[in-house]
């Protein structure tokens, strides 16, 4: 099964993480399918730039969101559609 989950780069205290679709059997930091966005919880006003189009090709494909996927997206839309 295909999951769109965060891998965690970055290095000790100073965490970055990309949006991949990878295989749910594999560990997080296996190769990914695909990179589709990143996030960056550190940067003032924290960074998250998520490729929507890309996510949804994936979804249709039958992949899933984690939860915490899911939120960043709708916390992306949401600033989008304000600014």
């Amino acid at each position: 099964m295909l999951k769109i989950r965060l891998r965690r780069m970055g290095s000790t205290h100073r965490p970055f993480y990309r949006v991949v679709v990878s295989d749910s059997r594999k560990t997080p930091t296996a190769s990914a399918i695909d990179e589709v966005g990143y996030y960056d919880p550190r940067s003032e006003p924290e960074t998250i730039k998520i490729d929507g189009e890309r996510v949804e090709h994936w979804v249709q494909k039958g992949a899933q969101m984690t939860p915490t996927v899911q939120k960043l997206l709708r916390r992306q839309e949401a600033s989008s559609s304000t600014a």
